[in-house]
């Protein structure tokens, strides 16, 4: 029975992880003015707040991002194109002004522990006293934002398919070789045999 306790423990650690913050995708257009203040807020200060955030920047007006905007919409149940569009883990923004800031803050938080909710605060602090110099001590964070775009995401998939199918094709050309070698090895025995009689 502890053997199964322990084992359990072990697997629910492993497999539950920790908690982290909601990641965020931002549909934007770079035209918009709204999308231009929600984007400085997200990568200029929300991304350095929160050392686990990942944001994903997807341009709707790249038609490649089409498909995945209308994705998006659909599952949020907006009948407007209008954007910025901001998904925070399964929560939904539409439109951008800055006193939706400790709402959009609250669901990145949802899923975070105490203690990353506590440093979060401190990052923020730092931030409001001297954002220049916080953001210069870690600029790994500007990383973590990144752009999306399908066009290369498919080329990538391409490619990718490419290189599985090459892998997955190299054991049929080892065994046809292989094959051809045993076969000419029989034919050159049994041709010396036949010699020998």
């Amino acid at each position: 029975m502890k053997k199964i306790t322990l084992l359990s423990a072990i697997f629910g650690l492993f497999f539950v992880g920790t908690a982290s913050a909601a990641d965020v995708t931002l549909y934007y257009s770079p035209t918009c003015p709204h999308c231009h203040h929600a984007r400085e807020f997200f990568v200029n200060r929300v991304v350095y707040e929160y050392p686990d955030l990942r944001i994903v920047q997807v341009n709707v007006m790249d038609q490649a991002n089409q498909e995945k905007f209308s994705e998006v919409l659909k599952k949020c149940e907006y009948t407007s194109g209008g954007v910025p569009v901001i998904t925070v883990g399964d929560k939904c923004f539409q439109g951008y002004a800055d006193f939706m800031q400790q709402e959009l803050r609250d669901a990145v938080e949802i899923d975070m522990t105490e203690d990353q909710k506590k440093a979060a605060a401190e990052n923020k602090r730092a931030l409001d006293e001297n954002a220049d110099d916080f953001r210069s001590k870690h600029p790994a964070r500007a990383g973590a934002v990144t752009e999306y775009n399908a066009a290369a995401l498919a080329a990538a998939e391409h490619e990718a398919q490419k290189k599985t199918e090459a892998a997955a094709a190299s054991p049929v050309y080892f065994y046809a070789l292989l094959i051809v070698l045993v076969a000419a090895l029989a034919f050159v025995l049994v041709r010396k045999d036949r010699k020998k009689k």
